[in-house]
């Protein structure tokens, strides 16, 4: 089988709720003791455990895809790509526009309006 070099190349995930390590190894290119390791390293990466199994939900997918990503297209390394999964879970926690932001906003879209309704 052909490597991927990049994600875009990667087949669509199917609709599906869970999926096998041999599953997520082919719809992210990555072999399956790559994912074991994986779920070592980064905590994001927890697949539902039955018996001796591991099942991994689309949102794991996703996950993989964007280790891949960071390790194999950004270069970064295990602990890189660590940190700016950390950082990326922190920026989305506090996201969002500032009060100035909106405030900013509001009067540009005013001044717009104005100048619509006086054409």
């Amino acid at each position: 089988m052909l490597e991927p070099t990049n994600n875009n190349e990667l087949p669509p995930i199917p609709a599906k709720r869970y999926f096998t390590i041999g599953e997520v190894s082919e719809l992210c290119a990555v072999k399956p003791h790559v994912l074991r390791y994986w779920e070592q390293e980064f905590e994001q990466l927890d697949p539902v455990r039955r018996g001796n199994r591991r099942y991994y939900q689309r949102g794991d997918v996703l996950v993989v895809r964007q280790i891949r990503s960071l390790l194999y297209e950004n270069g970064y390394t295990i602990g890189g790509a660590r940190q700016c999964l950390n950082e990326g879970e922190e920026t989305e926690q506090s996201s969002g526009p500032s009060k100035a932001q909106i405030d900013d906003l509001i009067e540009e879209l005013e001044k717009i309006k104005e100048l619509l309704t006086a054409a």
